[in-house]
């Protein structure tokens, strides 16, 4: 149980509610992509959030083949089933029930996402962190966190929350990042509970009822769609409070405020960065140290 307790006195209320859009991903994997690229701006440093589920292997058994990735980071986080990761620089882990992989495309890399499992269900999130334009080139990263390295605490009223990244209550998640400063929960409410996180102001925050609806500001928020908040200068940050039993992810960011180019994969500051990720990655050397790139 965390000991600190988070005082929010002007909470964040609800700029609006999205509904993600039904696409299909990797080799046919169905998903609910909330955080579209139209959002991105709104959302910096976020780029995109990804919802995908279904208890039919037909849906997700083609997985997610080979794909590269530059300028960016991809957090998948797995509710259940497993996944296995292996990649060009050489990296190879098991994503399971509770697991997170944390990847920083950097440079460049090329991986693949592919399940160890044959019947049942397949849930999670993947999450598109963008890089400032000083990291963008960086060396890649890569780590496996299993469910048990994940922090978590229960408060007093009884929500759990286990804290991906960013600091919450006084728990630290289990990675930090210094320029954009994530904040990434997993709530869970039972019915009838409250939970107030402290925001930092200016950060973009959003939040995401994937079990069940809430109630933040006053304002429904159904399962499976996505709540924008208001940046309130004076806001301090965010109160939800459990309709019904619920889990959400709650999400925040210091945006970065630099210029986004995107095309597909790779998400860069300029259209002449992209050309030169695309050709990069068709030379085969898409994660070297190129012409001169640190």
């Amino acid at each position: 149980m965390s000991n600190t307790v988070e005082t929010v006195t002007r909470p964040r209320t609800v700029e609006r509610v999205i509904q993600g859009q039904a696409v299909m991903d990797g080799a046919g994997v169905k998903i609910n992509r909330v955080l579209t690229q139209p959002l991105q701006r709104r959302l910096d440093p976020f780029l995109m959030l990804d919802n995908f589920g279904s208890e039919e292997a037909s849906d997700y058994l083609a997985g997610f083949p080979d794909h590269p990735h530059r300028g960016f980071e991809t957090v998948t986080y797995m509710l259940t089933g497993r996944m296995r990761h292996r990649d060009s620089a050489g990296n190879e882990g098991l994503l399971e029930n509770g697991g997170v992989q944390w990847m920083t495309a950097g440079r460049g890399v090329i991986h693949s996402e592919m399940p160890e499992q044959e019947e049942g269900l397949m849930e999670g999130f993947q999450l598109w962190l963008n890089l400032p334009a000083k990291d963008k080139l960086m060396k890649p990263w890569y780590k496996d966190f299993k469910a048990a390295e994940i922090p978590s605490f229960t408060t007093a009223e009884g929500a759990t929350v286990r804290v991906i990244a960013g600091a919450s209550h006084g728990v630290a998640g289990a990675v930090q990042r210094d320029v954009t400063e994530p904040l990434y929960l997993d709530v869970e409410l039972p019915a009838g509970v409250t939970l107030s996180q402290a925001l930092a102001t200016g950060h973009n925050a959003f939040l995401y009822p994937y079990r069940g609806s809430v109630t933040v500001g006053g304002k429904a928020v159904a399962e499976r769609s996505m709540a924008i908040l208001a940046n309130d200068a004076a806001a301090d940050g965010v109160t939800v409070t459990a309709q019904e039993a619920a889990r959400f992810t709650l999400i925040a960011g210091r945006p970065l405020n630099e210029p986004i180019a995107q095309y597909g994969p790779f998400v860069m500051n300029t259209q002449q960065e992209i050309h030169q990720a695309v050709e990069d990655f068709r030379a085969g050397r898409l994660g070297e140290e190129a012409h001169g790139r640190a």
